[in-house]
């Protein structure tokens, strides 16, 4: 009995440990706001539009992600818990996600240091 629960308690840990982020889980990955600096302000706000927009499309992409990821874990540990071993996030998409948050902190940071005022709400 002590090595079915032990390994049901090793596979859920895995699985969670495997499972894609939520998109607000996501950390920014340093980008130098140098990249930016030869940029207008008309220019910063279209580059941050552009910006902003790619990352709720890949924001949306990853909450998906991390919900079906958690739905195949629940599924994989109540009918077969072997398939649990199966179940990975996606760190491409997580890795585009934390360079686009970076992007946009990159771009707030250009954008005062030329008294431009662009700035991205968090949500």
């Amino acid at each position: 009995m002590f090595k079915v629960t032990s390994a049901v308690v090793m596979t859920l840990a895995l699985a969670v440990a495997g499972c894609a982020q939520k998109a607000e889980d996501v950390g920014a990955t340093y980008v130098s706001p140098l990249q930016f600096q030869s940029l207008n302000c008309t220019q910063l706000r279209q580059e941050a539009t552009r910006v902003s927009l790619r990352a709720s499309e890949v924001a949306g992409t990853q909450d998906k992600k991390a919900k079906d990821d958690a739905t195949a874990t629940a599924v994989a540990l109540v009918l077969f818990w072997p398939a649990a071993f199966f179940i990975k996030g996606d760190k491409a998409t997580a890795a585009e996600l934390g360079r686009l948050k970076g992007e946009m902190q990159a771009l707030e940071t250009a954008s005062t240091r030329r008294g431009c005022g662009v700035t991205f709400r968090e949500g």
